[in-house]
């Protein structure tokens, strides 16, 4: 669990580093060579410094152990940097938006072939990053690693966006075609949409998990499944699951022979327990209730 741990903060880390290197690019290449669009992403990526930050702040808070005033440990703060994430995101496309819609009202800038390698440089670093740190973050189900990662994914939109704009502002100049050299800013306006489209696809996973909501139908369906393989298991009453940082938290009620001991009662509850752990890794804990189950079909709760 330690090495997983510090992959995932290593990983934040990458990603920090990554993103004030690309900031610096965009913003000083954009400004030298009057891209709007370059320059709304390199704000963009300032956004995504403080977010990174963010994230490897929850990331660090989320791995301390449970105490007296947390007892069911500090997982959430990775949810809460996630939605703090996708704010970021909105409030910076917000930016990209304006920028954009601005410079039609301006005389275009010429295009530059530095603008257009700049744009490729980060798109390719960026993918990268994005394919690094969401296989580490969904290998240990890390909120604030997998928010990082759609960031990554959301700045590969936006150089993509970059790259086509500058490109078809190269490609106008040379043929002397009318308009593209407006490319850079409609590029602009189509990445924005897609920036808070992923912000608020964020926001309302990270309030979800916030809100406590239940895990999908899929993994009910499975942790049924589960509990019904356990020996003296007759009925599953209810199944309350939610997630907690990078693990779930299981409660359930079951219903066993009413003729059982107390000790053959825990034993089922301490089988069931164990089963659903071992079986799906996510699990941290598991409650379970035990109610009597009767030949004739009664039932109590």
């Amino acid at each position: 669990m330690i090495e997983v741990a510090n992959k995932s903060i290593f990983a934040v880390w990458i990603s920090l580093i990554s993103n004030v290197l690309l900031t610096i690019l965009k913003i000083v290449t954009g400004l030298i060579f009057n891209s709007k669009v370059l320059v709304a992403d390199g704000i963009h990526n300032a956004g995504d410094v403080v977010a990174t930050i963010a994230a490897l702040t929850s990331a660090l808070v989320a791995r301390k152990p449970a105490d007296e005033d947390h007892p069911y440990g500090h997982g959430k703060a990775e949810a809460i940097a996630s939605g703090l994430v996708a704010i970021i995101l909105i409030m910076a496309a917000l930016l990209m938006v304006y920028k954009s819609v601005e410079s039609f009202f301006e005389p275009p800038a010429a295009a530059s072939w530095i603008s257009l390698i700049a744009a490729l440089i980060s798109l390719i670093w960026k993918q990268a990053l994005y394919l690094y740190c969401i296989r580490i973050g969904r290998a240990e189900n890390s909120r604030s690693l997998i928010a990082t990662a759609y960031d990554h994914i959301a700045d590969v939109y936006a150089s993509a966006a970059a790259f086509v704009g500058i490109g078809i502002s190269l490609i106008g100049d040379r043929f002397h075609i009318a308009y593209t050299e407006y490319g850079d800013s409609a590029a602009g306006i189509i990445v924005s949409y897609l920036v808070i489209r992923l912000g608020f696809k964020m926001g309302r996973e990270a309030i979800d998990i916030l809100m406590d909501k239940n895990i999908t139908n899929e993994q009910l369906a499975e942790l049924s499944s589960i509990i019904y393989s356990v020996p003296n298991v007759k009925r599953v009453d209810s199944i309350r699951a939610r997630e907690l940082g990078n693990a779930i938290i299981v409660d359930v009620k079951v219903s066993v022979p009413n003729q059982l001991t107390v000790k053959e009662g825990h034993d089922v509850s301490r089988d069931v327990k164990k089963t659903i752990m071992q079986r799906m890794k996510l699990v941290a804990d598991v409650m379970v209730h035990l109610n009597p189950w009767y030949e004739d079909g009664e039932q109590e709760n």
